[in-house]
């Protein structure tokens, strides 16, 4: 009897089954100074202990794309180790700031099941919660992915496709506990802008650009303990390239917005997000956002901003084409709240 793991393939999910993830992961400091290594994060909240403790919290948390990546990372070899592809997201809610010491675990319901027409692979979705060692919730997702069917002839599941919410209010973000911009230093944050400071409808454009090296995507994906076989194994797809994990352009992407958004301090929510086109080695990520609303919040001195962002190959603000389809040139365009000084 083989001792070794497969992974799971659509055939195997049903609908309310409810997945434990294996091996539990302790945060340390070790996370931060790789993750910003990895990308250009410079936001200060997560930088530094001492202006995170003059936000009213204990010490600078991880970066909450880097903690939502870890608590990826934990569901892939049960969720998506034989992805064909990662395709979006919806109703992400940040719970609990996730600080150095924390041990994440995490758990996955399946809500959604649909083959594909080919009958040879189906979209699955899931909502997964990252746990703390205390057991309280620190994020909670869904997620949807397409994967590979392994016994053709297996009849197609009943058709489950869930609600989801288009986007989260703002009086549904979590506000950590604590959290306080009323003696906010923009010096040593970066730049000058508040949330009074943004129109909605504006669009930025962040400037800068990275070129994705391919030992460098490996490195990130492998810190995040994500297994799946299109970021590592060049013989796992017909053009024998290694897919870019999407995590890793979102990072990047976030990263790159501290060019015009350096106060966009906390991600407290992701309202919807796809990943538009595959990205590979070699291609140079560019990003841009988009105000999509701006409100207060209960905690002094805070507002929420909704922010549409955009991580391409282009110059351009252009997004999709005349037939409504995302341009060739589009990465990602993922739609989130972020916590900024009023």
């Amino acid at each position: 009897m083989s001792k070794t793991n497969t992974g799971c393939f659509f055939e195997d999910y049903t609908i309310g089954e409810v997945i434990r993830h294996a091996v539990p992961r302790t945060v340390s400091g070790g996370e931060r100074a790789l993750y910003h290594a990895l990308f250009p994060a410079r936001h200060a909240l997560y930088s530094s202990d001492e202006f995170a403790r003059s936000c009213g919290l204990n010490g600078a948390p991880i970066d909450d794309i880097a903690g939502f990546h870890l608590v990826f990372g934990k569901t892939v070899p049960d969720i998506s180790l034989n992805a064909v592809a990662n395709l979006g997201y919806a109703e992400g809610r940040f719970l609990l700031p996730i600080q150095s010491g924390d041990t994440l675990s995490a758990s996955s319901e399946v809500i959604g099941l649909k083959q594909n027409s080919n009958g040879k692979s189906g979209v699955l979705w899931v909502r997964t919660t990252g746990w703390n060692q205390h057991g309280d919730a620190v994020i909670s997702y869904v997620r949807w992915v397409m994967v590979r069917k392994n016994n053709l002839d297996l009849p197609a599941p009943e058709t489950v496709i869930p609600e989801l919410a288009k986007a989260l209010t703002a009086d549904q973000l979590t506000i950590p506990a604590g959290l306080d911009f009323s003696d906010y230093d923009f010096t040593l944050a970066g730049e000058p802008h508040r949330a009074s400071d943004y129109e909605i409808g504006e669009k930025i454009d962040h400037v800068d650009g990275v070129t994705i090296e391919e030992a460098e995507h490996m490195i990130a994906t492998r810190l995040w303990q994500n297994t799946a076989k299109v970021h590592f194994d060049a013989t796992n797809r017909p053009d024998g390239r290694r897919l870019i994990y999407g995590g890793h352009v979102i990072s990047m992407a976030r990263a790159l917005s501290f060019n015009g958004l350096a106060n966009a301090q906390m991600i407290a929510g992701i309202n919807a997000g796809a990943h538009a086109n595959p990205c590979f080695a070699g291609d140079t990520i560019r990003a841009w956002s988009e105000v999509l609303d701006i409100a207060p919040t209960s905690a002094p001195g805070v507002a929420a901003i909704r922010l549409r962002m955009v991580a391409t190959t282009t110059n351009s603000f252009a997004l999709k084409g005349d037939d409504g389809k995302y341009l060739p040139g589009v990465l990602l365009d993922l739609d989130y709240w972020a916590l900024i000084p009023e």
